[in-house]
Order: C-alpha cells, then sequence, then structure tokens
C-alpha cells in the first residue's frame, strides 16, 4: 500500500467528471486536482503552449508526491502526454487512449464520430489512437468550441444549448455514426442534450469510467492500492479565481469542493523538466 496521492490536472473544472468517476470506483484514493482556470479554456490555443501549460503542471504536481498522475483534459493530452510520461517519475494516464478504445469496442458500423476543442480535433489524437485499435474504422470529427462556454457558465440544459448541440452534430448524424466520443471532460455535463439529439441508435462514449478502471489497475499492480479504513482527503488548487472553481467544482464533482487553494502562476516558482 502507498499513502501517496493521485494527482489529476485539467485547464479546468472538466476533468472533475474524470475526478468523480475515480472517487466512485476507488472511494479510499485521496487525490489532488489543479485546475488551471486563468490560462484555460485550453481548447482555442495552439498545440506548443498547450504543452507547455501541462508540463509546467504535471511537474509541479510531481513535486507535491503522487502514485498516478492523470491528464485529465482532452487538448493536454492530445498536445503533451508523451512528453509528460517521458519525464515524470510515476505513471501518467490521459484521456484519449481510453475514449477511443471505448469506441471501437461499442461501434457495429464502424463509423465514430468524435467532438472535442478545436486542439483536440487538429492533433488527430482520437483518429490516431482509433486507427491503432481498427485502421479500417471511419472516424469523423468536429470541433465544437462553444459548448465548453456554455458549460463553465453552468448552462448545461435549455433552448440556446440545445440549437448550439443540434448546429454542431448535425454533420455527424448525416454521415451514419453509431458511436459518439464526448472528447471533452466537459461534455459529460451535456450528455442529456448529446444523447437526445443523436438518438437511441447512438452509443456515447466518454473517457471517465475507462481512465478509472485503469488508475485501478495500475494501483492494483504496483501494490499501491489503499485498503485502510482511513477517510480519503481531496485537496483542490487552481491558478485562477478560486471562488469560481468552488462554484463550478460543485457543479461537476458535488459538495466534495468546499474550498480550492490559488496558487500564483508559475505554479510556485515550479519549472518543468529540462
Amino acid at each position: 500500500m502507498n499513502a501517496a496521492p493521485l494527482g489529476m490536472f485539467d485547464s479546468g473544472v472538466g476533468g472533475l467528471t474524470v475526478m468523480r468517476a475515480v472517487m466512485r470506483r476507488l472511494p479510499r484514493e485521496s487525490i489532488i486536482y489543479f485546475g488551471d482556470n486563468a490560462r484555460g479554456p485550453y481548447g482555442p490555443r495552439e498545440i506548443p503552449e498547450i504543452r507547455r501549460f501541462a508540463l509546467e503542471i504535471a511537474a509541479f504536481l510531481e513535486s507535491l508526491g503522487g502514485a498516478v498522475s492523470v491528464v485529465a483534459c482532452n487538448s493536454a493530452t492530445s498536445a503533451a502526454l508523451l512528453d509528460i510520461q517521458r519525464n515524470c517519475s510515476v505513471p501518467v494516464l490521459g484521456v484519449v487512449e481510453p475514449g477511443a478504445r471505448g469506441a471501437v469496442q461499442a461501434t457495429r458500423n464502424r463509423r465514430i464520430g468524435v467532438i472535442g476543442t478545436r486542439a483536440t480535433v487538429r492533433s488527430r489524437a482520437y483518429q490516431k489512437a482509433i486507427h491503432a485499435l481498427d485502421a479500417g474504422a471511419h472516424v469523423h470529427s468536429r470541433a465544437c468550441p462553444t459548448l465548453v462556454d456554455f458549460v463553465e457558465r453552468g448552462e448545461v440544459r435549455g433552448p440556446r444549448v440545445e440549437e448550439e448541440v443540434r448546429r454542431y452534430l448535425a454533420p455527424l448524424k448525416k454521415r451514419g455514426v453509431d458511436t459518439l466520443v464526448l472528447g471533452c471532460t466537459h461534455y459529460p455535463l451535456l450528455r442529456e442534450v448529446i444523447a437526445r439529439e443523436m438518438g437511441e441508435g447512438v452509443r456515447l462514449i466518454s473517457s471517465d469510467e475507462e481512465v478509472a478502471r485503469e488508475v485501478e489497475e495500475n494501483l492494483v499492480r504496483r501494490g499501491y492500492l489503499k485498503n485502510s479504513e482511513e477517510p480519503p482527503t481531496y485537496r483542490f488548487m487552481c491558478s485562477g479565481d478560486p471562488e469560481q472553481a468552488v462554484s463550478l467544482g460543485r457543479i461537476f464533482l458535488g459538495p466534495e469542493v468546499e474550498r480550492v487553494e490559488k496558487v500564483e502562476l508559475p505554479l510556485g516558482g515550479w519549472r518543468p523538466w529540462s
């Protein structure tokens, strides 16, 4: 057993959907969560800039100690996962490969849709991950930049959201996809609206549950899974407005988000690995 917490980060609060899945599956594990809300969302930014931010945060979390790190952000996973894995002293998991694997297992007609931020779609990370598992799959991607803004405002239903979702999903419906990857950790909060628009015959895939399973497998394999009766601790940090992080965090996760620590940029004077 290892007393070290799990480390997770995202460009804001979207990664809390992944944290929630990990908490459900691993209720005894302590978690440190960092949301880069001063610089998020990452989707509109260029890949090199996202990579720099992600490396900085990963190095900072490593300095706090941890058993496993999770890049709970599709844009950061797409831009920086391999670089973080090469430098980090603990295992690092992303959210793209688990989502791709779930999609390949779920599809019946091998027509898979992917919605995500501009950065995620531009990186073609999901296409690469899906084709690594099934080279014959047809992958149709669509950037949906404004959906993150709706979720960050706490607006997850209503006519305006429905209209925007309908506009984004129309081309994918025409392509006849039978599986849709929610390629942004914000999108599970829009699941109800997206599911209704796509219809009953389309499976929706998000990475959160698959990531939680992989975290568990990694901890078990290394003998780090906690089995004590001590209650877990959850520590939340952000780079921007902590009050906003608390308010949105409670929407995404729940009452566990009691307090969020403000960490000034650069992160505690920490620099990425050289």
